[in-house]
């Protein structure tokens, strides 16, 4: 369960007994990170690793260490779904329950777990050996159904495989040990690849195909950095996360703000449902977006740097960690990189905690300081006031490995890849019913409809594109094109059949928002849930012809009135599929009579103020007595 709304109302969480914990390892802990509120998220990753959860007591010593008050300390801890302010088991097994996973069986694997463990989801065994949940997307969609375990993944479950798996574990087996046996003899690398494959279906010229090392690293440290902000300008790169911001302007816009620090900040918080391209990038392409990450902060002046990865990608961990240190070794990182004189930039990984609003860079920021992933207001920007209050670039896996790639061989290449407004190439994170799912890297400008005869999806009924967040469309619009003044996309890219049913899957993605809305504006944290709610009126039947009129009216209200961009995207299920796929719809709506709904139910609507109150209606409740 998420925790995100837990602990903040007043209340005691029940006592933390999964292991007993002593002031002097606290202690030990926080001085690990210089008792610094800003490392709060590593301070409490830690805690959470080491004893199963994050007890009253513990909040009160970290605190006192970081110089913070205990409700800001279980601010943090109560946001990130991968805290615990209750014991979890030993093992924790979460389930992914994305939309693509229910469809490719998650149900039944699930099942084989509560069997096996004895459990059912949500709950932790009362030896305190195994919990079981779900959680939303961990990136797999292309190998579903999929789930963590620790830190371990386990792709393309079946009820045999998963059986196989939970009685490994009731045996006592190492997670790992399901993954390979001398797991631990393996280079970072190969457990990497041994617990998930790259599915590389199609590799283009720029990303995927042969890369020379640190070519445009080599090429940068001899430009000054006007050169370089032109050279990422001329070659047309935008922001490869949806937004499509100039990157070279961002760049410069950084660069001019007069200030004592400057930070660059790679968002590998890839959270979309149905996107996991910068998954495969942070495997085989590691360098390169360090590379990037480096001649960024050449060009804007930063010393400081943050990989921030998701929580749903820690089993990435030890390799990436490794790059740094092999890019420190040979003075590709650290202090006079490449020989140069004053170009001094190191990279710390900051891993999350299982947020998806941390994606949007503002929220990411907030983490990275150590607070709640909660987005900042803007203005300011991030590249005028960012991290710490200093200017901050933030892009993500995608774009920082494309710049490394224009300084290798020139903004006139990359541009001439592409259409006009829309350059270089684009990763597709293809999965659902397909016969090929994995990545592709195809230049911007493919029509829908060619990319579903490349993946063996020609008989699709509907394609998300961009994820929950983008946009649904159907067969009468699978000429468009994949460009950003057309069907802009982070990267997923997901095939339905004939045989789903639209509206189970649009309720699906707005049960996501509800549960990944970080709760701090009205709009988002309230609205969403009456846009679910609307949504299983119509798939209940109880819908009226009003109603339609209803989800545009609240889903424009959300969007004008959020603060960040999950709440400005998330109606987008509804609307899109509302635009696209109207039939649906009107097919389950019944008319009303005289302008009465039929299917109010006043005892419904009147449940939650009972609950509120503690109290009855005598007007209401027939079988009332004072």
């Amino acid at each position: 369960m998420d925790n995100r709304h837990a602990g903040m109302n007043g209340g005691t969480p029940p006592s933390c007994v999964a292991a007993p914990v002593s002031d002097t390892e606290i202690a030990e802990i926080c001085e690990k990170y210089g008792n610094d509120k800003h490392r709060m998220l590593d301070i409490l990753r830690e805690v959470q690793d080491r004893y199963r959860c994050i007890a009253p007591a513990t909040m009160d010593k970290i605190a006192e260490k970081t110089d913070l008050t205990r409700i800001e300390v279980e601010g943090v801890a109560s946001f990130y779904s991968f805290l615990s302010l209750t014991p979890k088991g030993r093992v924790t097994i979460r389930l992914c329950d994305d939309i693509v996973d229910r469809f490719a069986g998650l149900d039944a694997v699930a099942h084989v777990f509560e069997d096996v463990l004895g459990i059912g989801i949500g709950q932790t065994s009362p030896d305190g050996a195994f919990s079981l949940e779900y959680t939303p997307c961990i990136g797999m969609c292309d190998q579903a159904p999929a789930a963590m375990v620790n830190d371990i993944v386990l792709t393309r479950l079946t009820p045999e495989s998963a059986r196989s798996a939970a009685e490994a574990l009731k045996a006592g087996q190492a997670p790992e040990k399901i993954v390979a046996e001398r797991f631990q003899e393996l280079t970072p690398y190969e457990r990497v690849t041994r617990m998930v494959d790259n599915n590389i279906r199609h590799a283009g010229e720029i990303l995927l195909g042969p890369v020379p090392e640190d070519a445009g690293l080599q090429n940068a440290v001899k430009m000054t950095p006007a050169a370089i902000f032109t050279q990422i300008e001329e070659s047309g790169l935008r922001g490869c996360g949806g937004a499509g911001f100039t990157t070279g302007r961002k760049w410069r816009f950084a660069a001019s703000e007069r200030a004592e620090k400057h930070f660059i900040i790679c968002n590998a918080d890839e959270g979309e449902p149905g996107t996991f391209k910068d998954r495969v990038l942070l495997t085989e392409r590691p360098h390169l977006l360090i590379e990037g990450m480096t001649i960024a902060a050449r060009a804007v002046g930063a010393r400081e740097g943050f990989l921030y990865l998701r929580g749903e990608y820690v089993y990435l961990r030890e390799h990436l960690e490794q790059v740094l240190e092999d890019r420190r070794r040979r003075g590709l990182l650290g202090q006079h990189i490449m020989g140069v004189k004053g170009f001094n930039f190191d990279i710390r990984l900051q891993l999350g905690a299982g947020a998806y609003v941390c994606g949007e860079e503002g929220a990411l920021i907030s983490s990275c300081e150590g607070l709640p992933g909660e987005p900042k207001t803007r203005p300011p920007f991030p590249v005028n006031r960012g991290y710490l209050g200093y200017p901050t670039v933030v892009n993500n896996v995608e774009t920082f490995c494309h710049a490394a790639r224009i300084l290798d061989r020139g903004a006139e290449w990359f541009h001439a890849q592409g259409t006009e407004g829309s350059h270089g190439t684009k990763l597709l994170s293809v999965c659902g019913d397909c016969l090929n799912p994995g990545i592709y890297e195809l230049p911007y400008g493919h029509t829908v409809r060619e990319v579903l005869a490349m993946v063996g999806g020609l008989e699709a009924a509907a394609v998300q594109v961009g994820g929950p967040s983008g946009t649904m469309i159907a067969r009468d619009s699978f000429h468009r094109k994949l460009t950003f003044d057309d069907l802009a996309t982070g990267g997923a890219f997901i095939v339905f059949g004939a045989e789903r049913n639209i509206l189970e899957i649009v309720e699906y993605y707005m049960s996501f928002f509800v549960h990944e809305s970080c709760g701090y504006c009205t709009p988002c944290r309230v609205g969403n849930v009456f846009l679910q709610k609307a949504i299983q009126k119509f798939r209940s039947g109880h819908a009226n012809p009003e109603d339609i009129e209803y989800l545009k009216e609240l889903s424009g209200t959300i969007i004008e009135t959020s603060r960040c961009g999950l709440g400005m995207t998330s109606p987008n299920p509804v609307l899109t599929t509302l635009r696209n796929f109207p039939l649906v719809y009107s097919a389950v709506i019944k008319p009303s009579k005289d302008g009465i709904r039929d299917t109010f139910d006043i005892q419904s609507a009147i449940d939650g103020a009972r609950k509120i109150a503690k109290r009855r209606s005598y007007i209401f409740d027939k079988d009332f007595t004072q």
